[in-house]
């Protein structure tokens, strides 16, 4: 599908290498170190589990990180380990600040020269933390200025502080440039995994925090595109099942001249045309002002989600880059104001919002969103969110929460599995569902609970499926407790 999933010869090379591989042994193994993977190891570990985090990439972070999205937005719930992060963060001059919005394309002002291409939000110095914990509400601009505000951090800095906050739990070995291949397992367990180095690792609970490829391994029901109405009875679910995909983006980094050298516009690489070639028009991109003075540039979006799936990631991303340089042309063409910054770089990840996700014991639905938390008759809710139905190019509703709703326990569970966890935007939510609650810091959310529980049943030699949700909550709250985040009156 992607560069995500491995290839015969690294089947090969496993076998191989196997007879010289270490063999590692731990109470849980993370596959993936984005946020959820993350979140997963470092309160597994915190809560007293030997962990074994696993990451392909050279880095931690994913999406947050090497994707590029490196802020997080508005929202609630983001508390516990993000925090922690943040704090940690702060230390560090010039690695993170919290955000306002200040301009924006729906809100023309009779001044401007032109309509913002997109929107813009700046670092306040006045703002705290706390600040950044909310979405929900309506979607007008007063309201917006006034509440919606969210955090920008540098992704090498946070990469850095994740790895160390792994390392002093004393319980997390982290094996990065190094991926996972095959699973060995049995009437769904998994005993152990075997990496493209053909190292061996061995756990009493394994937690897939990607795209599913552990749980896709074991035989686990596959959710992809948008399902029909039938399947769920959502209100804004298509008649007839259809690949739609949320729309990938792949964002890059503008740094501002010095004040020698002259405003111009950059050229074109040869055999990119000026004018933009993949949709009607060049699409709004969102920029928000990293601490030092440059801008990220998120144009929403760069591709089809399908169409990334179709081309495979290595021409998606060829394709994506070649959108960049295009957009940025336009940009730094049609708007002066960017005549005085520069493209600085283009991160190597795509930015993905979809792709497959995995049928658990409940599919986190349209109607949960909409009745929110204190209509949802779920006992075992262990992460809060409020972001809209957000789904760029890829179909289905939107529009802002009228309040947070809750997710279940049990979305992060697969079927068919017995010792397995699926924490991250490949979690069983339906796909108008994972249009709102993929955001980092909720993903960071369920990698948190993920692990507790993981934990919890290590501690306790208790099945997955019945540890007690209240006593997950329960856990989380007591890190929270130990690192509170700071509150505001309004």
């Amino acid at each position: 599908m992607d560069k995500r999933i491995y290839t015969i010869s690294a089947l090969v090379f496993t076998c191989l290498c196997a007879s010289a591989a270490q063999t590692i042994e731990a109470d849980v193994a993370v596959i993936g170190g984005g946020s959820a993977g993350f979140g997963a190891a470092w309160s597994a570990a915190h809560v007293g589990a030997k962990v074994v985090l696993i990451e392909k990439e050279g880095s931690l972070g994913g999406n947050s990180t090497l994707g590029g999205v490196n802020n997080w937005e508005p929202g609630i719930g983001g508390t516990g380990v993000c925090y922690r992060i943040y704090r940690e963060m702060r230390k560090i001059p010039n690695a993170i600040g919290i955000y306002e919005h200040s301009r924006h394309c729906s809100w023309p002002k009779p001044w401007e020269k032109y309509r913002f291409p997109g929107g813009f939000q700046a670092i306040n110095p006045c703002l705290i933390y706390a600040h950044s914990l909310r979405r929900y509400g309506p979607a007008t601009e007063a309201f917006t200025r006034k509440y919606r505000h969210g955090v920008v951090f540098e992704p090498e800095v946070m990469s850095q502080v994740m790895l160390r906050m792994l390392k002093e739990t004393g319980k997390c070995k982290v094996l990065l440039n190094n991926a996972f291949v095959k699973a060995v397992h049995s009437d769904g367990v998994v005993s152990e995994v075997i990496l493209a180095d053909g190292t061996r690792v061995k756990a009493k609970v394994f937690i897939d925090a990607t795209d599913g490829v552990l749980c896709q391994q074991l035989g686990c029901e596959l959710m992809m595109g948008r399902e029909p109405k039938s399947a769920f009875n959502e209100p804004g679910a298509p008649k007839e099942h259809d690949k739609r995909l949320n729309g990938a983006t792949l964002l890059y980094r503008i740094a501002p001249i010095g004040h020698k050298e002259k405003d111009l516009v950059e050229p074109l690489p040869e055999g990119v045309p000026a004018k933009c070639w993949w949709r009607g028009g060049f699409p709004v991109a969102f920029m928000c002002c990293y601490p030092n003075g440059d801008r990220n540039v998120n144009m929403l979006p760069a591709m089809k989600g399908e169409e990334v799936i179709a081309l495979g990631y290595q021409r998606a991303y060829a394709e994506c880059k070649r959108r960049v340089y295009a957009h940025w042309h336009n940009l730094q063409k049609n708007y002066d104001e960017f005549r005085r910054f520069k493209l600085k770089l283009i991160f190597p990840c795509l930015g993905i919002r979809e792709t497959q996700r995995i049928k658990g014991e409940y599919v986190l639905k349209q109607q949960d969103l909409i009745q929110g938390m204190y209509k949802q008759k779920h006992t075992d809710m262990i992460a809060i969110a409020d972001h809209p139905m957000d789904s760029h190019g890829g179909g289905g509703p939107g529009g802002e929460m009228k309040q947070p709703y809750g997710i279940p326990y049990r979305c992060l569970l697969p079927l068919k599995t017995k010792n397995v966890m699926i924490a991250g935007r490949a979690a069983s939510f339906s796909n108008i569902a994972a249009s709102s609650c993929r955001l980092s810091r909720t993903m960071m959310q369920l990698g948190e609970a993920a692990g507790v529980a993981s934990a919890i049943s290590v501690a306790d030699g208790s099945e997955l499926r019945k540890v007690d949700a209240a006593v997950i909550r329960q856990t989380m709250q007591q890190m929270i407790d130990l690192c509170p985040a700071p509150v505001f009156n309004d």
